[in-house]
């Protein structure tokens, strides 16, 4: 395994997926993050070096993965290589730079051209999967773009992942990733408003769920949000800012195609309003927070 790593964006994802390919045997040359200190802190756990420019990264690696909050981030690291503008373009000639976010489908068609300017590669490897994945390398990925591409860092990806998916070409990851997190997200909306309703109605949450488990109320979203909802631990796996984000996007491709999506719009409401009362941190399944009698919105009190 000699291509040499980098990673931008060593959030919660990003620094495990270095994690892991540092694991395995991949040479993490290189990470970056506009928070030092996180950069700082993981290029000293891996041998790594916490690059002060995104110029740095591109130089020091063969492959590049960012992980990067949305498409204002995406455009940031993608700039224009000009002079005094700090991006991964620079020194991008013969790299591939594995985009891993959730963002839209345009930017990253935008990324590739710029990428292919550049002398470069680039391919989506959207994940639906969360922490403890990244950790283990049991993500499943959603990749497009161009399939040699697909096929010369298919080994990295085969070690981030246990399962995956070429979608086709660019963009269109991006889209199924979209259609993923907006359902994801009313599965989530949902179950908060059954469990709340059941709590109101002072019914045994736990009973509840088991009954939910064997039922048409099923869903993957029972299994990991629904005891935390009940026991209101919201530690962040995926943030419901980025929950706001996600059913946007998906809903920005529906008013492309003058499709109503009512149950989706609705969904992305709520966690609109969860970032408006200082909310958006929590985990997806604190909307439940706004959903549970005498808990957030009915009694004025904090998680």
């Amino acid at each position: 395994m000699t291509e040499r790593i980098g990673v931008v964006g060593v959030g919660r994802m990003g620094a495990n997926m270095a994690r892991r390919l540092k694991d395995v045997g991949f040479p993490v040359t290189a990470v970056y993050d506009v928070r030092t200190e996180a950069a700082e802190t993981l290029g000293k756990e891996l041998g790594a070096e916490a690059c002060n420019t995104l110029a740095r990264v591109a130089e020091l690696c063969d492959v590049v993965l960012t992980v990067v909050t949305d498409d204002k981030a995406m455009q940031k690291i993608f700039a224009p290589a000009k002079p005094g503008v700090d991006s991964l373009l620079r020194n991008a000639q013969g790299k591939v730079f594995i985009n891993c976010a959730t963002l839209s489908p345009k930017i990253h068609l935008e990324v590739e051209k710029l990428c292919k300017k550049a002398g470069a590669e680039s391919l989506e490897a959207c994940m639906a999967s969360s922490i403890t994945q990244a950790r283990e390398g049991t993500l499943y990925l959603m990749c497009g773009g161009a399939e040699p591409t697909y096929n010369k860092v298919k080994p990295i990806l085969e070690k981030l992942s246990s399962s995956m998916r070429y979608v086709g070409k660019t963009g269109q990851a991006a889209v199924v990733k979209a259609l993923v997190n907006m359902v994801m997200n009313i599965n989530t909306a949902g179950l908060a408003e059954g469990l709340g309703l059941g709590a109101a109605l002072g019914l045994d949450l736990k009973m509840l769920r088991e009954v939910f488990s064997q039922t048409g109320a099923n869903s993957r979203v029972l299994e990991t949000d629904g005891e935390d909802m009940q026991n209101r631990e919201h530690s962040c796996f995926f943030s419901a800012a980025h929950a706001a984000k996600d059913s946007g996007i998906a809903l920005e491709l529906a008013r492309t195609l003058g499709l109503d999506l009512p149950l989706a719009r609705a969904t992305k409401e709520q966690y609109d309003r969860m970032i408006a009362e200082g909310l958006g941190e929590l985990d997806k399944s604190g909307i439940a927070e706004l959903t549970f009698k005498d808990r957030h919105k009915h009694s004025g009190d904090r998680v």
